[in-house]
């Protein structure tokens, strides 16, 4: 199974997240994964610390935590959203840039005053308004310059027409980014609300808005203010400021545990996506924090550098031995340096740290088999059976399991798992090939066999199946 953090996934925001591929991000990417979307991110300690960010402003806005996700997109601008009711995509970008837990936390305030608004479904009913107003005048239109051709009266019939038609979408277009700037609005006005209730400070939510004018990522001059979807970043400061700093709790700090953590997680982003200059100027040698060392070990690694990597891993286990994270990449190193036997050790170490990781528990699985050691061909299996329960849609922990009952003689099941492999990546062909192969092999009726079956009478969406 490829790194946690380096594991990038190329797929399209519109539908599921089944179906992933996965790349490792010393690789470049393929040109047929470059089509297919954005790069998503997995990570069990960005992961968890984002959940805890997020819990708290779910639960005072009545958002079901379970079933909802945080997702990582791969790229450096400074970016949240929504997509549905349930999953909030947040740029690694964001993580990197902002300082404090408070400002991502704001960030998720207001994505979530998106969500438990009901924006989504509404926008969706204003697209289909604006989608009725363009074609009814693209039908004008139509019907003009049917008239106006049939006139002897009229020449160069068809301008005319194409500007009544034109005009209509327009309409329909600033309608519905006009509607788009007052759910902003309210989605700022929740945020207060949320970060209030849960007496956390709303300065990151407006530096945040500040950050936006600073480095003016809109470029507002001789831009027609109802042509954009956003109102524009003074615009926002000034509507929040004041009820901003009228909050109970501006001044509130962080707790520095929960600091700690940002911090960590903003040197391991910078450690794993950045390059080695950035990330030497960013955390140069003069500094001895640990989030300084754990960037600096991470580049080492991604630079190849076994002995620099490990000695800054090692002094950050040696200060924090409970930290399961310091353990996985220990783990991730070593069994990337074909050292499986002390990737092992170290891995088992970060799950007995952090037992409810399922990306965790996938590596060790893979480290496991990587031994080549037949004994340790059970303990894998059980390993990577309990990491796809927890991560079922990862490809990657399915092929390591259908490699580790290959190895134990069990073809049925080393088939079945190659099946889901292939079908969370999104080839069906495949999938159905090695579900096929899968019920020849299985006793009829037991629990694989009517997987393989649930897959083989599968049909994806019309999108997919142009995509195989």
């Amino acid at each position: 199974m490829a790194a946690p953090l380096t594991r990038l996934v190329r797929k399209s925001l519109a539908v599921t997240l089944a179906g992933l591929m996965a790349v490792p991000v010393s690789m470049p990417l393929p040109v047929a994964a470059q089509s297919r979307g954005p790069m998503i991110i997995r990570d069990q300690e960005i992961e968890n610390l984002l959940r805890d960010y997020a819990n708290p402003i779910l639960g005072v806005a009545g958002v079901r935590k379970s079933g909802f996700q945080i997702v990582l997109v791969q790229d450096r601008g400074f970016n949240a959203f929504v997509a549905d009711g349930r999953r909030m995509f947040i740029n690694t970008g964001a993580l990197m840039d902002a300082k404090t837990p408070n400002e991502i936390i704001g960030v998720i305030a207001h994505e979530t005053g998106h969500i438990a608004g009901g924006h989504l479904q509404r926008l969706r009913e204003q697209m289909a308004t604006a989608q009725i107003l363009a074609m009814a005048g693209m039908l004008l239109g139509a019907g003009a310059a049917i008239g106006t051709a049939r006139s002897p009266q009229v020449g160069n019939s068809g301008v005319g027409a194409m500007g009544i038609g034109l005009g209509a979408q327009d309409m329909a277009m600033r309608s519905l980014l006009s509607y788009q700037r007052g759910e902003e609005q309210a989605a700022d006005r929740s945020a207060l609300k949320y970060l209030d209730a849960t007496q956390q400070s709303p300065k990151g939510l407006l530096e945040t808005f500040q950050r936006f004018n600073q480095e003016a990522m809109f470029k507002t001059t001789g831009v027609d203010p109802y042509l954009v979807s956003h109102p524009f970043p003074q615009e926002r400061i000034s509507n929040l400021e004041t009820t901003a700093k009228k909050s109970p709790y501006w001044d509130k700090k962080d707790p520095p545990a929960l600091q700690a953590r940002h911090d960590l997680m903003r040197a391991k982003l910078f450690g794993f996506t950045a390059r080695a200059d950035e990330v030497g100027r960013r955390y140069p040698l003069s500094d001895n924090s640990a989030p300084a060392r754990y960037a600096r070990a991470i580049a080492a690694y991604r630079n190849k550098q076994l002995g620099p990597a490990l000695a800054g891993i090692d002094s950050l286990t040696r200060e924090q031995p409970n930290n399961p994270y310091f353990w996985e990449l220990k783990g991730q190193v070593l069994l990337e340096f074909g050292r499986a036997n002390e990737a092992v050790t170290a891995l088992r170490r970060s799950v007995s740290l952090a037992p409810n990781s399922g990306m965790i528990k996938g590596m060790l699985g893979q480290a496991l088999v990587a031994t080549g050691t037949p004994a340790n061909v059970d303990a894998a299996i059980g390993e990577l059976s309990n990491a796809a329960m927890r991560e079922p849609e990862s490809s990657d922990i399915w092929r390591h399991l259908a490699t580790a009952y290959s190895r134990k003689g069990q073809e049925g099941q080393a088939h079945l798992a190659a099946a889901q492999a292939y079908f969370f990546e999104g080839d069906y062909s495949a999938a159905a090939t090695q579900a096929n192969r899968a019920k020849q092999l299985l006793p009829p009726n037991s629990p694989g066999w009517l997987k393989a079956e649930d897959i083989l009478n599968y049909r994806p969406p019309r999108s997919a199946q142009r995509n195989n």
